[in-house]
């Protein structure tokens, strides 16, 4: 069965139409909350409340099409909420295995998500939110916009600022060389 029919049918209080919704998006929804949270337990926190809420406001929803769209942006507002309510934990991240053809030489693919890693550290929520959106799971950014209902012009200067921020944290941290020093000097 389609998308669209799925959602009607859950709309009118089918447990196992939403659970087939649910089942199909929850990877997505768990990637993209740990990126933005930093935090699995968080981050699987974060899905579990957009889930629900998703569940309790269906019969809401104007135009079944737009479901994907929807539980992103109640995925997101419950990140958005985890973080305000656990301002001063500190945020540990674990990166899910990429699912790329075999490379030969590994050590520059995890030098590089390291790097992301690190450089999606310095954004605030909502700036990594439409990193994420955007960059990780490919939404246009007009979609972006509508994920987090607020205007396009807004997400565009969200970004720029955003990936500004990111150039100057790769920019300010030296990259190590093999050996662990960096400019000739020891680290």
């Amino acid at each position: 069965m389609d998308q669209r029919g799925l959602v009607e049918r859950a709309r009118g209080g089918d447990h196992d139409a939403f659970a087939e919704l649910a089942r199909a998006a929850v990877v997505r929804l768990d990637q993209a909350s740990r990126l933005i949270l930093r935090d699995p337990e968080l981050a699987r926190d974060a899905v579990q409340e957009g889930l629900i809420r998703a569940w309790r406001d269906l019969p809401k929803l104007r135009d079944p099409d737009r479901f994907d769209a929807w539980l992103y942006r109640l995925m997101v507002n419950s990140c958005i909420d985890q973080t305000r309510r656990r301002r001063r934990r500190a945020v540990e991240v674990e990166l899910t295995p990429i699912h790329a053809p075999f490379a030969a030489d590994t050590s520059r693919a995890l030098a590089d998500r390291d790097e992301v890693d690190r450089v999606l550290r310095h954004l605030d929520e909502r700036g990594r939110a439409i990193v994420v959106l955007h960059y990780f799971l490919g939404l246009p950014l007009t979609e972006v916009a509508a994920t987090l209902g607020i205007p396009v012009g807004t997400v565009k200067s969200r970004l720029h600022r955003a990936l500004g921020e990111m150039r100057v944290a790769i920019s300010a941290e030296p990259a190590l060389t093999p050996s662990g020093v960096s400019g000739g000097q020891l680290v």
